[in-house]
């Protein structure tokens, strides 16, 4: 494993944690451009998020990873709370800190998101035209269009957990909690043929156990979700966008990525014959992160040799 750093920033109230990773020759002298990179719905940053950032480092980017309030390490309660508006209030704290790093260029800081992240590095991005670039990896873009990927019992025993679940908030109670990730036909955010599988499979690669992934959250989310559309927001992104998309996504269906995608005015697709969690792992994995390299080297090229920090 690279070396890395581990910190905290502030974000709202709370604090937020993270680890930072800085390529070899990375100093106040000699800055190197910085991706911050945020994971997806209910995940935490263990979930795999060090290979890219290892593979980013080794091509001489510093990357800072940080996990959302309330999830791994990071302060906030209730905990595992999933909130659209807080999480990207974390966003947009991980740059304002990125670029206060006496290592890092300022005005070559991009935003890397995966999943439900990459719905928030295209809103990052669009709301900061200083951001040097954006990357969306499988990302949600459209609620509307993953709401058509859960079973309609499930979603109508979810929408019942969500209002339960407001009415105990109201009341000062203890959340009601919901499966981030389950079969089809169970109560989950995400319940599509291949989500538990994947789900299953992408702990297995991290070196993580289902014990270790807290993945029961409060149910509020479940009406937050269908009314979000971070898509919308990429006829604002003034710089270089990259959008990974997965042809068989079923969590966030890539025909609303991709029509999403076309409105971006600097944007560039590069489509998988792959699941939304194949991504992580294996060939698909080598694939994007490649893509993804390249995309760096063009739009916002490091001037550092790239071997890891030793």
């Amino acid at each position: 494993m690279s070396d890395r750093q581990e910190l905290f920033f502030p974000s709202g109230e709370d604090r937020c944690h993270a680890w930072l990773y800085l390529p070899l020759g990375a100093t106040e002298a000699s800055p190197a451009p910085l991706i911050v990179m945020g994971h997806g719905l209910g995940a935490i940053k263990e979930m795999r998020l060090a290979a890219f950032a290892e593979r980013f480092q080794a091509a001489g980017y510093a990357c800072l990873v940080f996990d959302y309030r309330h999830f791994g390490e990071s302060g906030g309660e209730p905990r595992e709370l999933l909130s659209i508006s807080r999480q990207r209030e974390d966003w947009r704290s991980a740059v304002a800190f990125a670029r206060t790093l006496a290592e890092v260029d300022p005005n070559a800081v991009v935003a890397w998101g995966t999943s439900f992240g990459g719905g928030h590095a295209i809103v990052t991005a669009a709301d900061d035209p200083s951001i040097a670039a954006s990357i969306a990896q499988c990302p949600f873009t459209d609620g509307l269009a993953s709401l058509t990927k859960i079973p309609p019992r499930a979603a109508v025993r979810l929408t019942g957990a969500a209002v339960r679940d407001l009415v105990a908030a109201a009341a000062g109670r203890e959340p009601v909690r919901v499966e981030v990730a389950a079969r089809p036909g169970d109560v989950a955010l995400m319940s599509a043929d291949d989500v538990y599988d994947g789900v299953t499979q992408l702990l297995e690669a991290s070196g993580l156990n289902e014990a270790e992934y807290r993945s029961l959250v409060p149910a509020r989310i479940g009406l937050a979700v269908p009314l979000a559309r971070p898509g919308r927001r990429t006829k604002d992104l003034t710089k270089p966008a990259l959008f990974c998309v997965c042809d068989r996504d079923t969590v966030a269906p890539a025909r609303a990525t991709l029509r999403h995608a076309a409105k971006a005015p600097k944007g560039e697709v590069r489509r998988y014959d792959a699941g939304h969690f194949d991504i992580y792992v294996g060939d698909d994995f080598d694939r994007v992160i490649a893509d993804q390299i390249a995309f760096l080297r063009l739009h916002v090229p490091s001037p550092l040799t790239g071997e890891a920090h030793a």
